[in-house]
């Protein structure tokens, strides 16, 4: 490695290479060429369909990190050269993630270690007596961390525009001079579909009220501006966003940030420690972002992230959406010529989404469809609830308040399941991962799995 690494330097080009997006090349991700062993004999690439969980690391972003790594050290205050370099890299990082989401001047970008940790970040810094508005489509990483403040949880909507009146209704009824957040996604977890979320922003702003955008699963198929949609707070996680170290972001404004305890108490947050006269402890903690940042931080995965927001950048948003668009309708219009099969959503057909897309077969539990994917046809997908209860019992027409267990099926193999099957993709999936899902889904509902299955510690696994 002849030069510095820094996060604003070259690399290899991952630009899409076709002027016709529909047609474009998928982005070179990690284990593209993995091969699986299937239970009916022979072996097949691997279908990596569950990207909603976590994405593949991009090529780009590995090289980047493998070209790193040798001149790894320490960050913040060290003399030698290896720690001076880290540190630049680290903080370039900082400066990288905040052009990616396009924010303000005065923003600042804290590095956690997922979108849950940055979520539950927020809700340690909220203002006393805060009242924090929620849906209850919300995955777990967003509709949990207020446990501490006052909460109101807003039933499912069935349109945006029901979303927005919703929301406007409760902020109405609020006492309107304490302080109050709302928390919502940018996309769903379960159904890929699109929230919209500056009309949300602004009702919140027009009620004295800020907001927390969950961009776990926006960020990495559409672009995000935070100055655009005037969201307060984005929070996100590498690992869906191709960089495969665990790593997260919430970036926004910083006076909330700055009056409240520091997330974890700790060398690199705090400024000054003295001893006092009493046996005590006085501390100074930072009012940057290194406040929230205590302990060695994961030099790394932040450099990932930063490499990922670079790679997806060049890439051309328009490009990826497009292509992934293209995705979709193969996906939607292949299952959508199965009748037992039944696509999952909230806001109707027409609905803007992403590569995220659940569904449910008539006659099949969740978890031995999912297993007979696997075994049977190497494809990877998720079943379950999907860290979003509430949603997926709403979607399914049982009891929302009903806690199931996330992931585990109710029935027998081929018995009907109370959970759900997910299949997502992204930047990196070929057109013919897809197509052998169609495929898939389509055999085992006309002529059943090939295999025998069983339950085993509450999930289906092909029998011996």
């Amino acid at each position: 490695m002849s030069a510095r690494p820094t996060a604003t330097a070259a690399a290899p080009s991952v630009a899409v290479e076709s002027a016709d997006p529909c047609c474009a090349a998928p982005l070179p991700v990690l284990g593209r060429d993995v091969t699986v062993p299937l239970v009916t004999g022979g072996e097949v690439t691997y279908a990596a369909l569950d990207y909603a969980a976590s994405a593949p690391a991009l090529q780009r972003v590995w090289d980047d990190v493998a070209a790193y790594a040798p001149y790894y050290g320490s960050v913040h205050r060290g003399a030698g050269y290896l720690s001076q370099l880290s540190t630049d890299l680290f903080e370039n990082s900082r400066a990288t993630v905040a052009e990616f989401l396009d924010c303000r001047a005065d923003d600042q970008v804290v590095f956690t270690r997922s979108t849950t940790d940055s979520l539950n970040l927020l809700a340690q810094a909220l203002p006393a007596d805060c009242q924090v508005f929620v849906f209850e489509t919300e995955h777990h990483a967003s509709l949990l961390p207020w446990q501490g403040a006052r909460v109101t949880y807003l039933n499912a909507p069935r349109t945006p525009r029901q979303a927005v009146e919703t929301l406007e209704r409760a902020l109405a009824d609020r006492d309107p001079y304490g302080p109050a957040l709302v928390c919502v996604t940018g996309a769903s977890n379960v159904t890929g579909e699109l929230w919209p979320v500056g009309e949300l922003a602004a009702a919140a702003h027009a009620h004295g009220a800020r907001i927390v955008l969950d961009a776990a699963q926006l960020a990495p198929h559409h672009p995000v501006s935070v100055r655009e949609l005037d969201v307060d707070w984005i929070a996100f996680s590498g690992h869906k966003l191709y960089a495969p170290f665990g790593s997260g972001v919430l970036a926004g404004r910083a006076d909330w940030l700055q009056e409240a305890e520091p997330y974890l108490a700790g060398g690199g947050a705090s400024k000054k420690v003295a001893r006092r006269t009493d046996g005590g402890v006085d501390v100074e903690w930072h009012t940057t972002a290194t406040r929230h940042e205590a302990g060695s931080p994961n030099v790394i995965g932040v450099y990932s992230i930063a490499s990922a927001c670079k790679a997806l950048t060049e890439a051309g948003f328009d490009a990826l959406v497009s292509r992934e668009r293209h995705l979709i309708a193969k996906v939607r219009e292949g299952l959508a010529e199965v009748p037992e099969v039944r696509v999952l959503s909230l806001f109707g057909d027409d609905a803007p989404r992403v590569g995220v897309i659940s569904f449910v077969v008539d006659g099949w539990n969740s978890s031995h469809f999912a297993a007979a994917l696997s075994a049977e046809y190497g494809i990877g997908v998720r079943d379950g609830l999907f860290c979003a209860h509430p949603l997926v019992r709403t979607l399914l027409g049982s009891d929302p308040q009903d806690p199931g267990e996330c992931g585990a099926p109710e029935a027998e193999p081929g018995e009907r399941s109370l959970n759900a099957i997910r299949v997502s993709f992204g930047a990196g999936t070929p057109d013919e991962h897809v197509e052998r899902f169609v495929r898939a889904v389509r055999e085992l509902v006309v002529e059943g799995a090939k295999w025998e299955y069983r339950t085993e510690e509450g999930r289906c696994v092909p029998a011996v």
